[in-house]
């Protein structure tokens, strides 16, 4: 699926883009399933549905309305609609993720990410790593583009290198904010790329990157479906925020029947308490 200087590129610089990965006959069924869920989330004037740990599956924006609807987060698609359950039987996301990780290959969890036309949310700078750690970081999040995406749609922001650095903690003051500190997403404004590339992209990206995006002021959306891919010697080490049936399945090779561990120290992750992180980042930090 990559080729060895895209291999090279995602272990030097902690992501690559594969551009147009999916052909718009595969992404039609995807675009088609979220435009019901839109439709749906006009009938509710909050967060809706529910996960397997009781809290909402379907997060919606503050200001989300039935003419105007800001639906920005579903979890979990793959267990509540075969179009994206399809998606973890193959095809160019598992077959690049196989490229950088080995053959044998599990899945953790996914969710869709999407900024609607106007959206207000802002994903401040983190590291998935730290939210989801395991016990080893042969890891990636991949994330696929349902828009042709550009600057003005707020595209997700990388910092080259980024992945050999520092694990940066996500709380102060005893709470967690699910972001780094201020000056560690200040040199992070400085030293970032944007990823940005037609629908059907494909962006790999090492799950230490430090990255966020901006708000979609625009009039087109922005969506994207992500989903976490493991070596499956990499043994989750926290409950996940966005728990699914089919976590810990082999999508490739086979369960290896051993741990692989590599050192590292990190604070421990809390879950959100409402539908999605996005809450936690824009809580307010105590004084």
């Amino acid at each position: 699926m990559l080729s060895n200087a895209q291999i090279s590129e995602f272990h030097q610089r902690g992501f690559v883009l594969v551009e147009a990965a999916y052909s718009e006959s595969r992404l039609a069924p995807l675009r088609e399933r979220l435009r019901r869920w839109i439709d749906e989330s006009r009938q509710h004037a909050g967060p809706f549905g529910e996960m397997s740990d009781g809290r909402p599956r379907f997060d919606v924006e503050p200001g989300h309305t039935a003419a105007a609807p800001a639906l920005r987060r579903v979890a979990s698609p793959e267990e509540i609609a075969d179009e994206f359950l399809g998606l973890l039987d193959g095809g160019p996301m598992i077959d690049a993720a196989v490229d950088l990780l080995g053959e044998n290959l599990r899945f953790h969890h996914a969710k869709i990410n999407s900024k609607l036309p106007g959206s207000g949310t802002r994903v401040k700078w983190h590291q998935d790593f730290t939210f989801d750690p395991h016990s080893n970081d042969d890891c990636l999040t991949a994330i696929l583009f349902f828009d042709d995406i550009d600057s003005e749609l707020g595209p997700l922001r990388v910092v080259p290198g980024s992945h050999r650095g520092p694990l940066y903690s996500l709380w102060r003051d005893e709470v967690f904010t699910g972001a780094v500190a201020d000056e560690v997403a200040a040199a992070c404004e400085t030293d970032a790329v944007e990823c940005t590339g037609p629908a059907g992209s494909l962006c790999l990206m090492h799950v230490r990157a430090l990255h966020a995006s901006a708000e979609n002021w625009s009039t087109r959306p922005r969506t994207l479906y992500i989903a976490t891919l493991t070596a499956a010697d990499a043994v989750p080490l926290a409950p996940c925020a966005v728990p699914s049936r089919y976590a810990g399945r082999i999508v490739h090779g086979r369960d290896p029947g051993r741990i692989r561990a590599t050192p590292f120290v990190m604070h421990t992750p809390e879950i959100p308490r409402g539908a999605s992180f996005f809450a936690q980042q824009a809580e307010t930090r105590p004084d």
